[in-house]
């Protein structure tokens, strides 16, 4: 297991932190996926990653675009930020399965994912989501101007 549930901030929607489980889940197969491709490199274990790879990109469109609704219907003041961050990191989601489907190299997505997936994965929860989160909830920011 690459990353523990227990682990994981919790915010103030049941929403994100549902989601967020599914996320890693979904995260943590994509690992297993990798180790099993870096023991035995079939094709069989490549199309196998590569699908769960593209279902991992298509959960994550529909996690951020249900944040990113929400934030706009209810007028998020830091909006702009949050949904940058979303941007970059479907961005880099694309970039580093486009490097690895020209070059097969593994060690590229293992590297993604033990050193910069999950240390995102955690700050953008402890920031950006529990921000949004209390907002969702409660209607206050600490990024509004007063």
């Amino acid at each position: 297991m690459l990353i523990d549930k227990n682990n994981i901030p919790i915010v103030a929607m049941e929403f994100m932190n549902d989601v967020h489980g599914e996320d890693i889940d979904i995260i943590n197969s994509l690992f297993e996926l990798i180790v099993n491709y870096e023991q035995n490199p079939s094709e069989e274990n490549k199309i196998t990653f590569n699908q769960t790879y593209q279902e991992w990109i298509e959960h994550t469109m529909a996690h951020f675009q249900r944040e990113e609704k929400m934030m706009e219907e209810k007028r998020f003041p830091p909006y702009p930020f949050h949904k940058g961050e979303h941007d970059r990191a479907l961005e880099k989601m694309h970039d580093i399965f486009h490097t690895w489907e020209k070059t097969n190299d593994i060690g590229i997505l293992k590297i993604y994912f033990i050193e910069e997936l999950p240390l995102w994965l955690e700050n953008h929860i402890k920031s950006m989501d529990t921000v949004t989160a209390i907002f969702f909830r409660t209607g206050l920011s600490p990024c509004a101007i007063h």
